[in-house]
């Protein structure tokens, strides 16, 4: 499953870039980036790329990777962020990592926190802060009777620093933000606006992220925001909703805020819920549909991947 999941994701990508590709912009606007690979390939075509996402943790890989057009962490930064990182303190500074780790890896992740802190540049911070989240995604992919096959947490960060993307510079001033997605739209100018729908969900952000919810509290320091973080999304897309027509009609506000944008690009996954047309159908009450584009998913996920130009 691990490889079908990489593999879709890798598709999904090359479909996205497959259509941008097609269409003449000098300045992307990315309102819901989530993990930044898209922008860094917009970067490698010299478009300047202007990405934000409500979550702290997309934000921050964000930041490592499109913001960031020269840094990276050296030798030296590297064994500062390790230094001490198994030793117990009085007590955890970020008590809400036990609902994740064992203690040992609890220790670790918090002094690793507060070392990176350490380092004088936000831009390096966040890079240090990227490879520590890949370690955690690796502590939680193991099972109880695979646990015999983990590495040492600084080695993995180690491995991980050592095959971290160089950074690309596009001569341009990429920009990313960590706002409310349709403030990010009235707030930006851009030649396209590539939309990544999030999905309908009736569960609350917090539960709809699952395990990857220990990003947020790992750079939040605590699990005590997760309230006012609910309900700043309230009313906005992203939000949980309890009908259809309701994520049709927030999707709906959010277009209309980007009627200063002149071109697009607005991608779907078309899991059953709502459908394509569906989507077309408001796009359409705001502004002329383009093209309808479509790649079939269905056999390795029950989902087919849709993007609309208008």
């Amino acid at each position: 499953m691990l490889n079908v999941s990489r593999n879709t994701a890798k598709g999904w990508l090359a479909f996205e870039l497959n259509i941008l590709r097609r269409l003449k912009y000098k300045t992307a606007l990315l309102p819901f980036c989530g993990e930044p690979a898209l922008g860094a390939y917009l970067k490698r075509w010299n478009s300047r790329v202007l990405s934000n996402d409500f979550a702290k943790s997309a934000w921050v890989k964000s930041v490592a990777v499109i913001e960031n057009n020269s840094e990276f962490l050296t030798e030296e930064t590297v064994s500062e962020i390790l230094s001490d990182a198994y030793v117990p303190h009085y007590r955890l500074q970020n008590e809400a990592l036990r609902n994740w780790f064992n203690e040992t890896d609890s220790w670790w992740f918090d002094n690793v926190r507060q070392n990176i802190e350490h380092i004088s540049s936000p831009t390096a911070r966040a890079i240090a802060k990227t490879i520590a989240m890949g370690v955690g995604d690796y502590v939680l992919s193991f099972e109880p009777d695979t646990l015999e096959l983990r590495q040492p947490l600084s080695t993995v960060f180690k491995r991980l620093w050592s095959v971290f993307p160089e950074p690309v510079n596009n001569g341009a001033e990429n920009r990313c933000s960590n706002i409310i997605a349709d403030d990010f739209i009235a707030e930006n100018q851009a030649d396209l606006m590539f939309l990544k729908l999030p999905p309908a969900h009736i569960q609350s952000p917090r539960h709809f992220m699952a395990w990857t919810a220990w990003r947020e509290e790992w750079l939040r320091g605590n699990d005590q925001f997760w309230s006012d973080f609910e309900q700043k999304q309230v009313g906005k897309i992203g939000d949980s909703i309890e009908t259809k027509s309701q994520y049709l009609e927030l999707l709906k506000t959010t277009l209309n805020k980007a009627m200063h944008i002149s071109q697009w690009a607005i991608a779907h996954v078309d899991e059953g819920f709502i459908s394509s047309q569906e989507i077309a159908e408001v796009i359409g009450s705001v502004r002329n549909v383009d093209t309808i584009y479509t790649k079939d998913f269905t056999e390795l996920t029950g989902m087919k991947a849709v993007i609309i130009t208008a």
